[in-house]
């Protein structure tokens, strides 16, 4: 059973940082593409960023050059780096686990990220 723990949500002023971090435990970590996704309020979960297990990333456009997604294979854990936040990436921060053999995914139950202007 794979499970996924978010954690580093909080609050912070527009302009400030964050470092989400989410530990995969209950399967082999190097299958998996790991996601970021968020959820604004009264919003659909909308895509942030992935990365794969060599280190290839991928963005959102609305978080290019703002966020960084990275992952410490050794320690099964994806990061994501979040500077120059905005009130509109307020919401809940999902991890998501893809296994990359059978496409099976898997979430995590979300951490809280709040912007204030």
């Amino acid at each position: 059973q794979v499970q996924l723990v978010e954690s580093g949500g909080g609050l912070v002023q527009a302009g400030g940082s964050l470092r989400l971090s989410c530990v995969l435990s209950g399967n082999l970590y190097s299958i998996y593409i790991m996601h970021w996704y968020r959820q604004a309020p009264g919003k659909q979960r909308d895509y942030v960023a992935r990365v794969n297990f060599v280190g290839a990333t991928d963005y959102a456009d609305s978080v290019k050059g703002r966020f960084t997604i990275s992952r410490d294979n050794a320690k099964s854990t994806v990061f994501l780096q979040m500077n120059s936040l905005e009130p509109e990436d307020t919401g809940v921060y999902f991890c998501n686990a893809q296994n990359r053999y059978n496409g099976n995914n898997y979430w995590g139950q979300g951490t809280h990220v709040t912007v204030s202007s």
